[in-house]
């Protein structure tokens, strides 16, 4: 008799707290696992992609705001990347709180009814897999079908309520075990418990890391792949073509290098920027995609990619900034894309005079809309190759839009249909969450590097930038030093890769003097208008302000 009522002694809270966090990282594993392994569900990054969604947007832009401040302010790494890092971080956080307070309920009804606890743990099981359910109902299920999403997610939720109960329900005789050895038993207990959940949740992410799909297959868009920039043509110039075409390799060749320091007037794919609505971008299986287009034409279409790439190409570089990119921020890049114009498609399937506007809808679930004025455009893309290779997953693959003079919020990634309507409407995904309908980009410059070349007698000063005002060009460039208000002209690195690309400068008319200096700097769109100089948030339609850069020379 006495034997049973130790055995039934209730968990503590904390206790209960302690297992749910600890067969928390064991699930996440396990989920892990799955996904790398077969496409299935990975719910911690569901459940923060979800409350992404569901949040009202103005939290969701003081949160991005919040989290661009800091990373900058702290120099925490390239904005883009650190910041999915710790949106990841804090998605599995969310688990493992979750995890706490799912054991802490346990621990809690155990204190009525020990021998209840692994039935609660079933029944808390299922009410998780409920809301899991109801969360991927809403986000869609991907590459799996559902069916064989749900009974993944059964196994995994039931298994971890049953088993979590029966840890809680176990927790209290073993922790309060007296007489000989019971100090062992205690030991042996949690360290069961912790090792084991720490061991499975290594194992499923050893096993994703080792055996995991990878990227998406992605075929090539023709039969030779996408164009590729020769040894005499360094930035592909000879490949573009179109109003936006670059200028000869032989006139980029002869132009005055930019000051050391001064970034790439090329981005790599591997360091452009990539600011979406997932911790994990859409993975798209680009043999069976097809971009479907109806709405008000004459013939709806479905177009593989394969469709697309034996259209007339047009390759074109060009720079692309995020809406909330700070000033002298560096979410912002430039690239050479290749793809179709949106107006050659709309053209094959005929558009009804009555058009106003494209409604672009992604994999995602993220949706823009595209004016006629900007799908009309020549130099309106959709992309599928970048800087000669297939856009990569984390870029849109298998297919994103271009439009020129707008923020990468009204373009697309992994587009999956083009609905052509009669209404003129602006309200996108961002635009319903407060950001500006028509983000249009606005002029702006940054200091890159001052560089102090001290092999020369006296040492000289060589400071360098960029400057983009969408695809209205740079006319001219101003440095200003020490706050005197005397502005002097900078050179710029003439002509740019492209009428749609930033423009580089560098300034090397400032005399030497050592001590801490600050350098600020201005732009002139091509019609004389000057950017605009009055500090502004990013939020709601781009940031504003004179980029300045204080240094100890």
């Amino acid at each position: 008799m006495q034997a049973e009522t130790t055995f039934h002694k209730p968990t503590s809270l904390l206790t209960g707290l302690w297992l749910g966090a600890l067969t928390s990282l064991a699930v996440i594993g396990v989920l892990y696992a799955g996904h790398a392994l077969a496409g299935l569900p990975f719910v911690p990054f569901d459940l923060f992609d979800w409350l992404a969604r569901v949040l009202p947007g103005g939290l969701i832009a003081s949160v991005i705001q919040i989290m661009v401040a800091i990373i900058q302010g702290l120099n925490l790494g390239e904005t883009s990347s650190t910041a999915k890092a710790i949106e990841q971080l804090m998605a599995l956080t969310q688990v493992v709180a979750g995890g706490a307070a799912f054991g802490l309920a346990l621990a809690g009804l155990g204190r009525r009814s020990p021998t209840a606890v692994p039935l609660y743990g079933l029944i808390g099981g299922l009410l998780l897999l409920a809301f899991t359910l109801a969360i991927k109902s809403s986000l869609g299920y991907g590459e799996v079908s559902a069916a064989i999403a749900s009974i993944w997610l059964a196994l995994v939720f039931l298994a971890w309520g049953r088993l979590l109960g029966a840890l809680v329900q176990r927790a209290g005789p073993a922790l309060s075990a007296t007489g000989p050895g019971a100090a062992l038993t205690r030991r042996q207990f949690l360290n069961t418990a912790g090792l084991g959940s720490l061991a499975v949740a290594l194992a499923g992410l050893g096993l994703g890391r080792l055996f995991g799909r990878g990227a998406a297959p992605a075929p090539a868009v023709n039969a030779s792949g996408p164009p590729a920039a020769g040894p005499g043509d360094p930035f592909g110039a000879a490949l573009t073509s179109g109003p936006a075409a670059s200028p000869a390799p032989e006139a980029l060749a002869a132009r005055a290098p930019g000051a050391p320091g001064t970034r790439p007037e090329l981005t790599d794919n591997d360091d452009f920027y990539r600011i979406d609505i997932n911790t994990l971008p859409a993975r798209i299986n680009g043999d069976t995609w097809r971009l479907k287009l109806g709405g008000l034409v004459d013939t709806p279409l479905e177009l593989s990619l394969q469709d697309l790439a034996a259209m007339s190409a047009v390759t074109q570089i060009l720079t692309m900034q995020c809406i909330s990119n700070s000033i002298g921020g560096d979410l912002t890049g430039s690239t050479r894309w290749t793809g179709v114009r949106l107006k050659d498609v709309l053209a094959v399937a005929g558009v009804s005079p009555r058009a106003r506007s494209l409604r672009v809808e992604a994999a995602d679930g993220f949706f823009e809309f595209v004016s006629m004025e900007d799908a009309l455009d020549d130099r309106t893309l959709l992309v599928y190759a970048m800087n000669g290779e297939p856009l990569p997953t984390e870029h849109g693959y298998p297919l994103r839009v271009y439009v020129p003079n707008r923020y990468g919020m009204k373009q697309p990634k992994w587009i999956v249909s083009i609905e052509v309507q009669d209404a003129a409407t602006k309200d996108g995904y961002w635009v319903v969450r407060g950001w500006d309908e028509d983000a249009f980009a606005k002029a702006t410059s940054v200091i890159d590097t001052v560089y102090v070349d001290s092999a020369s007698d006296p040492p000289t000063v060589l400071v360098g930038g960029m400057a983009w005002a969408g695809a209205r060009g740079i006319s001219k460039v101003e440095v200003e030093v020490d706050g005197s208000g005397e502005w002097a002209e900078a050179t710029l690195i003439d002509p740019p890769l492209s009428p749609l690309n930033w423009v580089l400068w560098r300034y090397d008319g400032w005399p030497y003097a050592a001590g801490q200096h600050e350098f600020r700097v201005r732009c002139y769109e091509a019609d004389g208008r000057l950017q605009v100089l009055e500090l502004g948030s990013a939020r709601p339609s781009g940031a504003t302000g004179v980029h300045r850069l204080r240094v100890n020379i």
